[in-house]
């Protein structure tokens, strides 16, 4: 079984939800939506650049507010909203455009999305626990 080392959460980025997140973002941005027809330049690309751009941003953001329990966890559940957006749009890109996106690319950051949603809930729940501990 592999172990793994805890490192200290010193800033947003230490954690593992958001290096995932930001991974994601770069490789929707340089091998998704850079193969999309340009018919589709103000509509899904433009909704696919937000999205992608909103998961790492709302936990960079929100992890200011981490002690703050309630707030901390909008953060959270408003990232978990931003990633099902980014599969539902990877999604129709297969089904719509499976001759310009390479699918295996796509089903690989499907799978990331879906894993940092189980980070974030974990994360979420985690972070109560912690919370309801010291009170």
């Amino acid at each position: 079984m592999e172990t793994r080392t805890k490192r200290p959460i010193r800033d947003f980025s230490d954690l593992e939800v958001y290096q995932n997140l930001y991974r994601a973002m770069i490789i929707v941005h340089k091998d998704i939506i850079a193969f999309l027809p340009r018919e589709e330049k103000f509509d899904l690309v433009d909704q696919m650049r937000r999205a992608s751009k909103a998961g790492p941003a709302l936990i960079a953001e929100g992890f200011a507010k981490r002690f703050q329990d309630r707030q901390w966890r909008k953060y959270i559940h408003d990232t978990i909203g931003e990633c099902n957006e980014m599969i539902h749009h990877i999604r129709v890109c297969i089904d719509l455009y499976e001759d310009d996106v390479n699918v295996d690319v796509c089903n690989s950051v499907i799978d990331l999305y879906i894993r940092s949603c189980r980070q974030l809930t974990r994360l979420s729940q985690v972070w109560q626990d912690y919370h309801d501990r010291k009170q």
